[in-house]
């Protein structure tokens, strides 16, 4: 339901004293340290040691630190990856440098239906231990990945995006797995997808968007009563059930009319509304704009 997609896997190999600061990417990183160690800050928070086999995932749009010493002069991380000519960077004055530490990783792209969602119930920085079972599951695709990013061969790129993806999501189930047992509303949406009788309803109105739910429909499809369906719904997702489905319909159409050429009027109905008119309405109320507003994207 996420449709994520990787981009831009990259090497970063560092040595002596090095302190590199990021303005933030737009989309979620995810990294995993292959060899040495560092220091990784997110948002002005409290530093985390990372060692080799330690795994995480900084939230969209965070700024943040990586260092092997924190008191070492900064140096813009931006700059030095936009300016590369490789994938690979390289740090410090010790390239051959047995105890360099080595970062491997990549940003993760989330379909916008689904960013703001996601991007709202995750912290700045979610780590994975080396010693924990998600990481010794993860091995393998840690070791495929530095390989794949140690050396251009066919495929490379393609290679690494999809086990980008492997990692975040198993760092997305770790996540999930740290909170099991506290209370959902302390995840947000996410939360709300995994509680059995919320997530039920959610994945039901995933699955069909067009169909013409009410309140007590969803409700009885979670077996709860009306008003506590209702209430522990807003609690978890921040939205009443049909506020929510009028968002998830509205910000699905406008991914459809950005991406495809197919009319108004049929992306009006697959998305359960009986006229354009209707459908444009709503689509204002919620955008702000008429949806031929992004007609012209498609070709851009």
């Amino acid at each position: 339901m996420l449709r994520i997609r990787s981009a831009s896997p990259s090497r970063l190999e560092a040595s002596g004293e090095w302190n590199l600061t990021f303005r933030g990417c737009p989309h979620i990183k995810v990294a995993a340290v292959a060899s040495g160690s560092c220091w990784v800050t997110a948002d002005d928070g409290a530093p985390l040691r990372m060692e080799a086999g330690d795994c995480y995932m900084l939230s969209a749009g965070i700024p943040y630190r990586i260092a092997s010493d924190l008191e070492a002069p900064l140096l813009d991380g931006n700059d030095l990856f936009t300016c590369a000519t490789t994938s690979t960077v390289h740090v410090g004055d010790r390239p051959d440098d047995a105890h360099r530490t080595v970062l491997i990783g990549g940003m993760v792209i989330v379909e916008e239906t689904t960013a703001a969602l996601l991007l709202d119930s995750l912290p700045p920085v979610t780590r994975i231990g080396a010693s924990t079972h998600p990481a010794h599951v993860l091995h393998p695709t840690l070791q495929l990945l530095a390989d794949e990013t140690a050396v251009a061969l066919p495929g490379r790129t393609a290679m690494s995006e999809h086990l980008t993806e492997i990692l975040f999501l198993q760092v997305l189930r770790s996540h999930l797995a740290d909170h099991e047992g506290e209370d959902p509303q302390s995840l947000g949406w996410l939360g709300a997808l995994s509680d059995p009788q919320i997530g039920t309803a959610l994945a039901l109105m995933h699955r069909e968007p067009g169909r013409r739910w009410t309140v007590a429909a969803l409700a009885a499809s979670a077996a709860m009563s009306r008003s506590a369906f209702a209430l522990r719904f807003k609690t978890l997702v921040g939205l009443s059930p049909l506020d929510y489905l009028l968002q998830w319909r509205i910000r699905a159409a406008e991914q459809a009319l950005k991406v495809t050429h197919r009319s108004v009027a049929s992306i009006a109905a697959e998305w359960g509304y009986e006229s354009e008119s209707a459908f444009s309405n709503a689509f204002k109320r919620v955008t702000g704009h008429r949806p031929t507003h992004y007609r012209g994207m498609v070709d851009s």
